[in-house]
């Protein structure tokens, strides 16, 4: 060791390099860190604070009650807003992935040219070059008693008269739901297919494995990570709703997000509060869960 590198080790020892490096990783996170307190941090904790306001007819008072979380849990119509919440979630998580996949499948796997693939994928997403209401309202004049559906069902001789069900009901806010949020569930599943590698699909088709072994044995699960990535897409939006509901439901479906608009705009801030506050609390447990079925940083 010559005398000027025993100099530097001497001025910069180990411990002292150690430090820097980790006062520069501590720089390089500190906007995230200051961000996320900022916007999500600081709003949560303000949203669970001012649910415990005290909440009067005309004003609310920054005095601590739990009131508005007893009139929440009490409320047979809050509560069944919260079921209803989750049962229309789950219908429309398991429709965008019955439909999705198999479109992702032809997309990711299927079509070998990459510029078709591209073509496909923005013939997808061509809906949402549109405003998100008029997309709602579109389905009105499909679904409805004497609408295009009913028109061509008739005609075809499958049903003799027209569908009542299919508009102001549960079913019309899953199909506009669907339609509207599969394209989130197709994108993720679409690139992770394109990653799978030809050949380990061509050396199962050499040892005799048909298209639906492979495809339960290597297709469905090298593609979950985008499965999950799908699903906590449409999982957050759709929990999030009330445009499609109020829209296609005629109000009669009431999802949390409807409650807290309904609040909000009678000024019942404490209420809404608690709404939101259960709604935050929901999403992050179906996100939770759906991450423990699959290492997303391992994966992507």
């Amino acid at each position: 060791m010559t005398s000027a590198e025993a100099a530097d080790i001497a001025v910069d020892p180990p411990s002292l390099r150690r430090s820097r490096g980790i006062a520069r990783a501590y720089l390089l996170i500190a906007p995230a860190i200051v961000w996320m307190t900022l916007f999500l941090v600081v709003p949560v904790a303000m949203i669970i604070y001012v649910s415990f306001w005290t909440q009067t007819t005309f004003k609310i008072e920054p005095t601590l009650t739990a009131d508005s979380w007893q009139t929440f849990f009490s409320s047979d119509t809050y509560i069944s807003s919260l079921w209803t919440t989750l049962r229309i979630w789950l219908v429309v998580l398991a429709a965008t992935f019955i439909l999705g996949y198999p479109t992702a499948l032809f997309v990711g796997l299927f079509v070998k040219n990459k510029t078709l693939q591209t073509v496909l994928l923005v013939l997808c997403v061509i809906p949402f070059w549109t405003s998100f209401l008029i997309r709602v309202l579109a389905w009105r004049p499909m679904l409805g008693k004497e609408g295009a559906i009913n028109i061509i069902l008739m005609k075809a001789g499958l049903v003799h008269q027209p569908i009542e069900a299919l508009l102001f009901t549960e079913l019309s806010v899953v199909i506009g739901m669907t339609q509207i949020y599969v394209v989130f569930m197709v994108g993720p599943i679409a690139f992770m297919l394109g990653r799978i590698d030809p050949n380990i699909i061509e050396a199962a088709r050499d040892l005799g494995a048909n298209f639906w072994r492979i495809l339960r044995k290597i297709i469905f699960p090298l593609s979950l990570p985008g499965v999950v990535v799908g699903a906590i897409f449409v999982s957050v939006m759709v929990l999030g709703e009330f445009a499609t509901s109020a829209a296609l439901s005629g109000r009669k479906v009431n999802l949390l997000g409807n409650i807290i608009v309904t609040q909000v705009g009678s000024l019942k801030w404490a209420l809404a509060s608690v709404v939101g506050v259960i709604l935050t609390v929901v999403m992050g447990i179906v996100i939770a869960g759906l991450l423990r079925v699959v290492d997303l940083k391992k994966e992507l």
